[in-house]
């Protein structure tokens, strides 16, 4: 049981090398030669650890953005943390083993799948699995499951849901990429579909965030990271002022808190600049390393990768569906607690990841003005679902907090509204 926990604890849970792993067998599959096999898989890790690199950059900038949002505007409420969820449910409720042998039954469920059924995905986003094995061991528990059973259920659920969810999202993938070479891993996909089909009710015959043509003096705008640069410095400082200068002090240190707070704004874009190197070199290793699996283990197997690899395909689109998602959140906050359900706070994280794939899916389908109206039914929605279960969690003893991530939130539900009362009915 100890190898087995260092094997899922140490090795599978650190993403950056399962997919360094799955590039090196792939290539062996390949019988490349070894000094290929070697720069492949060390450039695949390599590739996403520059990823993960800008994310944490943006992920520390949206974490100083979230404190002054709330001190500047004095919101009180839940903030949606799945990871949270997670350190309680392993630390106080006893299901760290049962949730690390889930997420392990989820990959092998997901392999299966992909190898008797037609839906040919890997599912390569490693906390997103950890998540998803967190909600099924949480509420496979509560639904009155133990032992082997509580994993076997977690991981069929997980797995169901870890080829499925990029299967449904493969048609606009293809729109998005231009090719079937990869696929999208991110347990927001629900939340895009969404998006994507009121984008498309609303957005006919609108034309493309990529195709906006700035006045000659705006020139510079068309510039990804200039442009982002233009919403974020704003938005940043204006929040700051808000918040006041004693509490952006008690942050800023030494440096004036509106000067921060302009860095933290750069600081954004930077995170930006570093995810986007990530994922060129990363696509550059993983596709064509992932053919010895698709080839050998799973005919025709495609990989399904995290959020940020759509990113280069539509940059302003991300901006837009960040900016439009965060509205919706906002609305949301303020609109469930009139039907009696809990102030959800918008999670800047979510908003920016989730808000900025849903911009991408949006604009395939619906253009500019699929994303100004289905971003903010998209806030609206993702904002929604959390707040379903938070009685949930409470009743389980999870305080003032819920998931995040839609799908997880689905499979929650699934197991709250339909698995639940089946077993109740077999006491």
């Amino acid at each position: 049981m100890g190898f087995i926990d260092f094997i899922i604890n140490s090795i599978l849970t650190q993403a950056s090398i399962t997919i360094a792993l799955i590039a090196f067998a792939g290539l062996l599959l390949q019988r490349r030669p070894f000094g290929e096999v070697m720069s492949g898989s060390f450039k695949t890790m390599l590739g996403f650890l520059v990823l993960s690199a800008g994310s944490s950059i943006i992920v520390g900038s949206l974490l100083y953005f979230g404190e002054i949002f709330s001190e500047g505007f004095g919101m009180e409420g839940i903030v949606p943390s799945i990871e949270a969820i997670n350190g309680q449910a392993m630390n106080e409720l006893g299901l760290a083993n049962q949730i690390a042998l889930t997420f392990l039954a989820i990959f092998i469920f997901n392999i299966l799948l992909a190898r008797l059924t037609k839906w040919k995905y890997i599912f390569l986003t490693g906390q997103a699995l950890l998540w998803m094995a967190t909600i099924t061991t949480v509420f496979g528990s509560a639904a009155g499951f133990t032992g082997i059973g509580l994993i076997l259920i977690g991981g069929l659920v997980g797995g169901i849901f870890a080829v499925a969810m990029p299967a449904i999202a493969q048609p606009i993938v293809k729109k998005i990429t231009g090719s079937d070479d990869i696929a999208l891993g991110h347990f927001c996909t629900i939340g895009y579909l969404f998006a994507a089909g009121v984008a498309k009710l609303v957005g006919k015959n609108s034309d493309s965030t990529e195709n906006i043509k700035f006045p000659k003096g705006l020139g510079f705008l068309s510039d990804t990271y200039l442009s982002v640069a233009i919403v974020m410095v704003p938005l940043y400082v204006i929040t700051a002022a808000f918040a006041g200068g004693e509490f952006g002090t008690a942050l800023s240190g030494d440096v004036n808190y509106i000067v921060f707070a302009f860095l933290q704004a750069v600081q954004f874009v930077v995170g930006v600049y570093v995810l986007l190197s990530g994922v060129r070199l990363l696509l550059g290793e993983i596709v064509p390393a992932f053919r010895g699996i698709a080839l050998k283990v799973v005919p025709d197997a495609k990989p399904a990768l995290d959020c940020p690899v759509l990113f280069p395909y539509a940059p302003n689109a991300v901006t837009a569906g960040f900016i439009t998602t965060t509205i919706g959140t906002v609305i949301a906050m303020f609109v469930l607690p009139w039907f009696g359900l809990a102030m959800i706070l918008p999670g800047m994280l979510t908003n920016f990841f989730a808000g900025g794939t849903a911009g991408i899916f949006m604009n395939a389908v619906g253009g500019r003005r699929g994303v100004l109206i289905g971003g903010i039914t998209h806030g609206f929605f993702i904002t929604l679902l959390p707040a379903l279960l938070v009685p949930s969690f409470n009743s389980l003893g999870f305080v003032n907090t819920t998931a995040t991530d839609v799908d997880t939130v689905t499979a929650g539900l699934l197991f709250e509204w339909l698995i639940q009362p089946f077993m109740s009915l077999f006491g």
